[in-house]
């Protein structure tokens, strides 16, 4: 068990928790009373996870990708976790280059730069040129960064399970989530993942009717030398995009739209997403055009989801709180039982705020994050790429108001929209579409006539029965057989009463006077527990 373990590792954990002060850790691990958990504040979450080290750091970014599990406070102090970390000395990377490699070092390469141009708590990236000339990326996995993650993952395994415990653990599933958490952390380690992800948003980006796709890069991988440790790619020359000095607004605005489509595309037509493009992931080259990097982490929409996200955003644009909980409940995993006049009264109250706003003046991710924690703050468990959703939009978004203040967010995605829905009306092929429907009206005309002579047949033979679910019911059910058992009590203890009240006042007789005193204890007795069952359900008021 977690608790009894003593490795190193887990004692550090323990001293960070409780050197930062989280209280209801401290309860937990000391086996107190933990049923009203609280999370530590965003800024102590923050420490803790920076002192915890680097694994807990990535983690902590993946945690900043589900607004729709905590609260704008915590996704905002999450979203400014860095892998600050100092690169690993060449000697050992070059240890670990040469184990990947099936060629001798200075045989594949001409030459590789022993600085590391960035460094991050699973890998280093270094630049290299290759035998034939071309200049590539190298992305080494820190060595020893298995071990440790596999280590972290089990102790985080370990602490969810003891959360799952409470009624908060269980109310919020903590153990599938802490599996989607580690499962990601998981993936990070085999960069084999992350160069067929490139490949795809690649193939994916590489044709388009809403931009030119020539303007937008993204980096080849070198199929030859990658491995699930060693990651080759094209170099890409460049800067972040908000340092591109850029003097021209028609530049800017150009640059702006072609991100909103390409990241539109992504999420409404390819269903398959760059799902971090915050400013270090986007790059102006030199030669104009722009690069996404980095797509270790992506997010995947079905075709309903889909569309289920492009009315949700004609929602917002009409600001109907009520077709947004219709939807939010169309895009629920699973939930409790939901008031939905509720769940509709806390969306048009959040929507309120941005009735005598313009179109122009709306900020659409701050609103769909919003949307997300009414949503689970009515217990209603959203899909964990709702999250991702709703951070790459965020921070789409907010590079594009850094880069272009003069955005207009309705003016970018207005033109998309409309195409959208008559994708979904339609589809690619409008033929097609047409004569699926007129294949699925002949059918309708076909069965119909069958199914109407059956459905009389039975109700004239009185063999139709309906199948009516109605929850609530149970706890109705209980409440009233307790209300006639304890009117049934009363009516025995007051018949009881006058019973021996009677025989009292008639008797002539010691066994007449012994009945009465037996009948006024019993019916005394009976009162007492009723009196006492009823002061203990707590309904006496």
């Amino acid at each position: 068990m977690f608790l009894t373990q003593t490795v190193p590792r887990q004692r550090e954990i323990i001293e960070v928790l409780l050197r930062n002060g989280w209280d209801y850790m401290r309860r937990l691990l000391t086996g107190g009373k933990a049923d009203e958990p609280q999370l530590p504040t965003p800024a102590v979450l923050k420490n803790i996870l920076v002192d915890l080290g680097p694994v807990y750091v990535k983690l902590g970014q993946l945690m900043s990708t589900r607004p729709d599990l905590l609260s704008a406070a915590y996704i905002e102090e999450l979203s400014t976790l860095q892998d600050e970390v100092p690169p690993v000395p060449w000697a050992d990377v070059e240890v670990v280059i040469r184990k990947q490699l099936k060629r001798p070092l200075e045989e594949t390469f001409a030459t590789v730069n022993a600085i590391a141009v960035a460094a991050g708590s699973i890998a280093q990236t270094h630049k290299a040129i290759l035998a034939d000339g071309r200049e590539v990326a190298l992305k080494v996995q820190r060595p020893g960064i298995d071990i440790t993650v596999a280590q972290d993952i089990a102790l985080i395994q370990g602490i969810a399970d003891l959360v799952a415990r409470t009624e908060f653990g269980q109310t919020y599933e903590i153990k599938s989530i802490a599996e989607e958490f580690t499962k990601a952390l998981e993936a990070e380690l085999d960069f084999t993942l992350e160069a067929s992800f490139t490949d795809q948003l690649r193939r994916n980006l590489s044709q388009s009717r809403w931009f030119d796709p020539t303007q937008l890069v993204v980096a080849e991988i070198y199929w030859n030398l990658t491995t699930p440790k060693l990651l080759v790619m094209e170099w890409l020359d460049g800067v972040p995009l908000l340092s591109a000095d850029l003097d021209s607004d028609k530049e800017r605005k150009a640059i702006t739209t072609l991100l909103f489509r390409a990241f539109f595309q992504q999420l409404y037509i390819d269903g398959f997403f760059h799902a971090d493009p915050h400013p270090g992931n986007l790059f102006y080259l030199k030669d104009g055009r722009v690069a996404l990097l980095d797509c270790g982490m992506v997010g995947r929409l079905d075709p309903r989801t889909q569309g289920v996200l492009t009315e949700m955003l004609l929602a917002i644009v009409d600001l109907d709180a009520q077709r947004c909980a219709q939807l939010t409940l169309q895009l629920a995993e699973s939930t409790q039982p939901v008031i939905m006049v509720k769940l509709e009264n806390d969306y048009d109250r959040m929507l309120r705020k941005y009735y005598n706003l313009s179109l122009s003046q709306l900020n659409f991710s701050q609103i769909i994050y919003e949307l997300l924690q009414i949503a689970r703050n009515n217990k209603i468990r959203l899909p964990s790429n709702m999250g991702l959703y709703a951070k790459t939009l965020a921070n789409l978004e907010g590079v594009t108001r850094g880069f272009n203040p003069e955005l207009n967010f309705l003016d970018e995605i207005q033109p998309l929209l409309t195409d959208l829905f008559r994708r979904q009306l339609f589809g690619d092929s409008p033929v097609r579409s047409l004569l699926r429907t007129a294949l699925d009206l002949k059918s309708l005309s076909l069965q119909s006539p069958r199914l109407l002579e059956l459905l009389l047949d039975r109700i004239t033979s009185e063999s139709l029965q309906w199948n009516i679910s109605v929850r609530g019911l149970d706890g109705l059910r209980r409440t009233t057989d307790d209300a006639a058992n304890r009117l049934s009590f009363s009516i025995l203890v007051g018949s009881l009463i006058m019973g021996a009240a009677i025989i009292s006042s008639n008797a002539r007789t010691s066994q007449l006077s012994f009945l009465s005193n037996v009948l006024f204890a019993t019916a005394s007795l009976l009162g007492l527990w009723l009196i006492i069952s009823i002061l203990r359900s707590g309904r006496l008021r």
